[in-house]
């Protein structure tokens, strides 16, 4: 040895641009509201990303590279696409059917799906900012913005971005990008809730065991009094805790003898309720997604079929006895 000490051997281009996937799927799931398409971004921002590296100057840092071409896969992407939503932003409430063959269905994937939290951990925002804006109501939110004002609203406001770095970032003036965020955030302030839902646990305790058992009385007191109740992809939902009720005593009684798994979405908690098919033998059924306030439940959203399990990396069967999967 000559004792000369060499510089480090730079990692790969790919393992480097690997690096940034998962703020990458973060970013593109607040801009789509839906898991598969954030990953379909991700992926073909990365490719795109592959095939132009000889072309890539280091000007600018790596990251931003990669998010100049993500968003403009998300800008590309949304051109063909409809605005996502949940079923409580598409009509008022509705009566409990006697009967659930009378559920409809929209005609196309149009409503926001879940993600799972540990997709989240890359997510280079603020913790705070975090949890307040991967929320089912801040993602439907983000929904109504144009596709250029809903990235500069997530640059700006959620990964803390400078007017300066978004408007190189998408080829317009400092000006526009402020006039945009403007506009986005006055957008948003009439269709956000006025406070961010909470994490309880010793309430999430409540539900999966009352839910387990069954007992309708005390899964209607968990419930705040205009709880929300909705199944994506049925357009049905119910407001307040009589109807809730009523669906539990009717319809919802097919729930009966489920099993379930604690889980995590979108930063908050979680359960993945599997059916009976047989002699012990329970497949995935709905996963839902509670939103908590002041001790209460104040909304369930159920994303209901065995995909939404595959996504969350769920088994496709459960014994009698199960787990929890993740902690708050």
């Amino acid at each position: 040895m000559n004792g000369k000490r060499h510089p480090p051997t730079p990692e790969p281009f790919e393992k480097q641009v690997e690096s940034y996937r998962g703020e990458l799927v973060a970013y593109c799931y607040r801009f789509f509201g839906c898991h598969a398409e954030a990953e379909d971004a991700v992926q073909d921002a990365l490719v795109k990303a592959w095939q132009a590296r000889d072309r890539f100057e280091g000007r600018a840092s790596l990251r931003r590279w990669l998010y100049a071409i993500a968003t403009n896969v998300c800008i590309d992407m949304s051109r063909a696409g409809q605005r996502r939503s949940l079923p409580v932003d598409v009509s008022g409430p509705g009566a409990v059917p006697a009967d659930p063959d009378m559920l409809t269905t929209a005609g196309a994937p149009v409503w926001i799906g879940p993600i799972p939290s540990a997709r989240l951990v890359d997510d280079p925002a603020d913790v705070t900012v975090r949890r307040e804006t991967v929320q089912l109501a801040f993602i439907t939110a983000l929904q109504y913005l144009p596709p250029r004002q809903r990235a500069i609203l997530i640059l700006r406001d959620v990964l803390a971005w400078r007017a300066a770095e978004c408007a190189e970032l998408l080829d317009v003036s400092v000006p526009a990008v402020n006039s945009a965020l403007a506009r986005a955030r006055t957008t948003l302030r009439g269709r956000l809730p006025d406070s961010t839902a909470e994490v309880d646990v010793e309430l999430l305790d409540r539900y999966v065991a009352a839910f387990e058992a069954f007992d309708v009385d005390s899964l209607v007191a968990l419930l705040a009094e205009d709880a929300t109740f909705s199944m994506p992809p049925f357009t049905l939902w119910l407001c307040g805790r009589s109807d809730i009720e009523e669906w539990w005593n009717g319809p919802g009684q097919v729930c009966r003898n489920s099993r379930t798994i604690v889980t995590s979405a979108n930063g908050t908690p979680a359960v993945a309720v599997y059916h009976a098919v047989g002699a012990g033998v329970w497949k995935p059924f709905a996963l839902h997604v509670l939103a908590m306030k002041g001790g209460r439940i104040t909304g369930l959203t159920h994303f209901m079929g065995a995909e939404v399990f595959v996504e969350f990396g769920l088994p496709d069967t459960v014994p009698d006895t199960v787990s929890d999967t993740d902690e708050f």
